[in-house]
């Protein structure tokens, strides 16, 4: 039995080999590319505004209804992220309204019925002064990618941009991309955002080349990590305990 074992010391130390190298192989390159339609995403979670429990009404405005510069929020696949907006003096606090014909809501370019987060304003002028961001959203986890559709206000021509950080801080990459402002509830706010290869992206950061120009944007899309039932180094180890066992030796007695 010793001999048998033996023959198969060599297949077991390579299955573990295997396993070792697993461990200590360096990931893949983490490249990032943008994505400018939302179906391109692919996304399999996301997180819609009206979640936070805070609609704003513009034209009867009841100040608990606004947010805080920075708060929590919760994905439907119950991903935690949270929310940061620099604090801005002279401007509202940040808030949620829904996009729609007047007198039910404010008219944008998103499509009809959106609920939009927007980064605040000093109404009662126009152009409005408003508070430019940027906004980040940072995951609980790493995503594969995110992105969202954004609109600046009162500006009919401007340059988005989107920056992606892993979880040490580190810049992934930076793009920009031009967007177009309106009244016309057509769906044509521009959507922004990243995606990778591997699931590295831990902070998003959205900003637009306007210095004194609110920016709203609807439900943010997420390509959510998603864990594996069986992991193939488990499926290496049941391959290197299967050859052991193989080899126990027969206690039964034989019937003939």
């Amino acid at each position: 039995m010793t001999l048998t074992i033996n023959k198969y010391v060599p297949i077991i130390a390579t299955k573990l080999a295997i396993i070792a190298s697993m461990i200590v192989l360096p990931l893949p390159a983490k490249a990032v590319t943008l994505v400018t339609e939302r179906a391109t995403l692919k996304p399999n979670d996301q997180i819609d505004w009206l979640s936070l429990g805070k609609v704003l009404n513009p034209f009867v405005p009841n100040p608990a209804d606004f947010l805080p510069n920075s708060f929590s929020a919760t994905s439907e696949g119950g991903l935690g992220l949270k929310v940061d907006i620099p604090l801005v003096a002279g401007v509202t606090p940040p808030f949620v309204f829904q996009t729609t014909f007047p007198p039910n809501g404010i008219p944008t370019n998103f499509a009809n019925g959106d609920l939009i987060l927007f980064t605040g304003f000093q109404p009662g002028k126009f152009p409005a002064v408003g508070n430019p961001g940027p906004l980040t959203i940072t995951f609980e986890k790493p995503v594969f990618g995110a992105g969202t559709q954004i609109s600046v206000d009162d500006t009919l021509e401007f340059t988005l941009f989107i920056s992606a950080f892993d979880q040490t801080n580190t810049l992934l990459d930076t793009f920009s991309i031009q967007g177009t402002s309106s009244l016309a509830l057509d769906n044509s706010a521009q959507f922004i955002g990243v995606r990778s290869n591997i699931p590295n992206i831990s902070r998003l950061v959205f900003s637009s080349s306007e210095p004194n120009r609110a920016f709203g944007l609807n439900r943010v899309s997420i390509v959510a990590a998603v864990p594996e039932p069986f992991s193939t180094l488990a499926i290496l180890a049941f391959g290197v305990s299967g050859i052991v066992l193989k080899q126990r030796p027969h206690t039964g007695k034989r019937l003939m």
